[in-house]
Parts: structure tokens; sequence; C-alpha cells
């Protein structure tokens, strides 16, 4: 037995000496020195504009130790505490100060930085800013938080109907509603124009759609946006960091029902949703039935640019592009004039299964299984381009016997189909456009586009003597087609 307890002895001395040994070692190796400084990834840490009350996205900012001991951050704090617009996020711990954090010689941690703005009622964007501060063993060290923030007009959905989205009325039945444009609105869920009510949005107006967000142009009701050419009226999501500047699927979609008024897009950029227009007849026609769209921008739509379901449509000088599942399914019949329009698709975030125009007299409802059909009455295409990376980029699918009349005149397309002067005249088949710039969208055409001059004059009738750029489209004889004439430079 006392053999025993003496090596229990033995062992917890040596346990002891092991420990005192160690703990002399590391503390040896944390670095005291008051001059030894922390290296850091960036001096400023700065965001993009925030709208007030929406959080940013998470920026990251790495210290590292660049000594061959431990150093040791007494503190890492904000320097304005806990009421800083500014949250970080220091090795997993979320906090407006964090004591006592350790770097290992050569290796460094992660802080993470986010950035909220509150309401001030200011029209214009202004800044935010705070600093993060680092002391280490009496050494102090900055990095300094930016960020721009702007208020705006916020339309929060505030109404739960069964088997609708959240929504919130923003023009009423009767009313005509125009919107300002001192400042940008955000909206949340659902903005609705109610049966006989107008919603107008002038030139230069900034709308900005949070996730699963649209605005719902309801049966009877009509939108009439009216951009010019240098005051444009934007659609797209609500996150402006530079992260999400492409990045299609942010909010939901435009969705226009039947009405005795037409709806009419001018100078309008809509980008970056899942479908950027959905024009659908969900009871009867009514005496009017017409979405018009000129020198309109759709682009980058993780779903398509343009849905229809037995709708209307006139569009002129008008871009869609790089969409997901399509720029343009025109379904269930409808009636559609097309003239200077470019169709661009070549997408680049997966593999696309459809071509970039589909026009048929159906519409299958997998869901339940059920198939709606209607006339298609016309669907002309004149002095357009259609041009994409699949093999095939229209589909004309006429199916369950009901009326199907299409055309495409003067139109530079890319398809495997056998051309027929009845439904293709003129038209130039699987030869590249030559765009100026596609993977930027720049669809204006070089010098050797088989584009130049192929139009035919009378498509391009007095609303469209001049492209998008106000370029006289016959200064140069023959129209082009697509939305741009080609000018030589100089």
């Amino acid at each position: 037995m006392r053999k025993l307890l003496t090596i229990y002895n033995i062992l917890f001395i040596s346990f002891m000496i092991i420990s005192v040994i160690f703990s002399s070692c590391r503390k040896d190796q944390i670095l005291t020195d008051s001059s030894a400084t922390l290296r850091f990834s960036r001096d400023t840490v700065m965001f993009d504009t925030v709208f007030t009350t929406i959080g940013s996205a998470t920026k990251q900012l790495k210290v590292y130790n660049t000594y061959n001991k431990i150093l040791k951050i007494s503190s890492i704090r904000l320097g304005g505490g806990s009421s800083s617009n500014f949250k970080i996020n220091v090795n997993g711990y979320a906090s407006s100060n964090v004591s006592d954090i350790e770097i290992n010689p050569g290796d460094s941690i992660f802080i993470f930085v986010k950035v909220t703005v509150d309401p001030n009622n200011k029209n214009t964007p202004f800044l935010i800013t705070d600093s993060l501060m680092f002391q280490t063993n009496g050494n102090q060290q900055k990095v300094r938080l930016t960020a721009f923030g702007q208020d705006a007009y916020f339309i929060v959905a505030n109404t739960v109907s069964k088997n609708l989205p959240k929504y919130k009325i923003v023009a009423n039945t009767n009313e005509k509603i125009t919107w300002k444009t001192d400042k940008p609105y955000v909206i949340y869920g659902y903005a609705v124009v109610d049966s006989a009510a107008t919603l107008i949005i002038p030139a230069g107006s900034k709308i900005y759609l949070h996730p699963n967000s649209g605005i719902w142009v309801y049966k009877g009701g009509n939108i009439q946006v009216n951009g010019t050419k240098d005051s444009v009226v934007t659609f797209q999501g609500d996150r402006l960091e530079s992260w999400y500047k492409d990045s299609p699927g942010q909010w939901d979609r435009i969705w226009i029902n039947e009405s005795n008024d037409n709806s009419f897009f001018n100078y309008a950029v809509i980008k970056n949703g899942f479908i950027g227009i959905q024009a659908e007849i969900i009871d009867k026609p009514m005496a009017a039935n017409t979405l018009i769209l000129k020198n309109t921008i759709i682009q980058n739509m993780s779903a398509f640019g343009l849905f229809s379901k037995a709708f209307t449509i006139n569009a002129s000088n008008t871009i869609i592009a790089e969409c997901g599942s399509g720029d343009a399914y025109l379904s269930t019949g409808g009636s559609y004039d097309f003239r200077h329009c470019t169709l661009a698709n070549s997408w680049k975030y997966g593999i696309r299964q459809n071509p970039s125009l589909i026009v048929s007299n159906y519409f299958k409802d997998n869901t339940n299984n059920i198939v709606y059909t209607g006339n298609l009455n016309k669907a002309y295409f004149g002095n357009c381009i259609i041009w994409g990376n699949n093999d095939d980029e229209i589909l004309p699918d006429n199916q369950y016997g009901a009326a199907f009349t299409y055309k495409f005149d003067h139109c530079l397309i890319k398809t495997q189909m056998t051309m027929n002067t009845t439904y293709f005249p003129g038209c130039i088949v699987n030869t590249d456009p030559l765009y100026n710039n596609e993977d930027n969208y720049d669809f204006h055409l070089q010098a050797n586009s088989p584009a130049i001059n192929l139009g035919l004059e009378s498509i391009a009738t007095v609303y469209l003597k001049y492209d998008y750029d106000h370029i006289n489209r016959f200064a140069d004889g023959l129209p082009d087609a697509g939305v741009f004439e080609y000018v030589k430079k100089p």
C-alpha cells in the first residue's frame, strides 16, 4: 500500500512540475511588447448604399499576427458601442466589445461586420461611419467602418388573404395615384393597384423590391411607367451591394391582369427578379387588354423576362435578355406585335432548357394537370433579333386545335426550323448578330454585324423612326434589325 502511495505521489509531483513548466513556457510565448501591432486585410470596411431599416450583406475583416509569439488582443470594440449602426462577430462572439482574443504565431482571425441604417427622413444618401478599436499591450489601432444610407418610401404588405401573397393596396378603386420621385420606393410583399385604379410612376423613379415581393395590377387596374431616355424608371432588388448587381431572382414579378385601360412602360429597366412582367387574364377579356412596352429593358430574370397568358402585347425598341427559363413565353394564345426588339440569351448561371422565345396556343398547368387553350390570333415579329447560346431559340408551339398565326419578318434568328417565306420572309438564320458586349448587356451592333440594314422600312412605322438611343433609323438607308441602329464611329 505504501509503495502504491509513493507511486501516486511521484506522478502527482511530476504532473505539477510539467504544468508549471508548460504554464511558464506559454507565458513566455505571449508577446508583451507594446510596439507590437496587428496587421489588417483592409484599413476600411466599406458598404454600398443601404436602405434604412434594411440590413446589409456581411463583410469580413481579417486580422493577422505576423510575429512568432502569441499576440493577445485585450479588446476589440465598436467606437459607437451598442448604439452603433454596425454589428460585429469576432471568432463566433457577437458583441460590441470582445475581450482577450489570442492569435497564434503567424495565424489570423476573422471579424464579420454588418450594418443597419436607422431612418432619419433625409432624401439623399448620407454617410454612416464608425471604427473598430483594437487594444494590444496598450497599443491602440483602428479600422474605419463606412456605409452610405438612403431613406425611402416603404410599402409594407399588411393584408393576408387565402391563397394570395401578402399585399398592401397602393391605389384603391377609382383612384389615380402618382408616386413621388424625391425618394426611392422599397416594397415588402405585394403592392396592389386595385380595380379601376391607376398607378403612375414618373420618370426617374427607383423601385426596389424585397425578396418574394412584387407589384400586382389587379383586373380593371392599370400602370403607367413614364420614363425617358435620360431619366429611366428602374425596378430591381433592394440589396445594393456590388455582390447583388447581376444576381437574378432577388424579387418576384410585376403581375398585370386584364383591364379596359392599357398598361404602359416607357424607358423602364426591370432586372434581377424571378419574372419581369407576367401579363395574364384571370377572368375574361375586356374591351382593351393591351400591355405596351416601349424602350424597355427586361433582363437577368431567374425564370422568364416576359410571361403572358392570352394577353395582347405590343413591344417596340425593347430588350429582353439573359433569363434562366427563356426571355419570353407567350402562352394560351393572344395577340402579339414585336418590332425592333432584341431577345438575347446566353444564360450563365446554369443550363437553360427552353429557347429564348416560346409562342403557343395553350398552357399546361402541371400541378393540377389542366390544359388551357386560346386562339393565337397574331404573333408578329418584325425587324427583330432573337439569338442565344442554344441550338434553337424559337419555338412556335401549336397544339390542341386552337388558332395559330405567327410571322417572323426580316429578323435575325437562331433556329433549326425549315425556312418558309410565309412565316420567315427576309430572315437571316444562324448568323451571329455580333453584339458589342453581351456579357455587359451591351446589345449595340458591331460594324460588321449581319443585322445592319436587314430591316424592312415599312416595319419601322412612324413611332419607330428612332431607335432606343434616339438615332434615326433611316439616316444610312434601311433600318437595322434589333433595338439599336448602328452608328459608324468617327
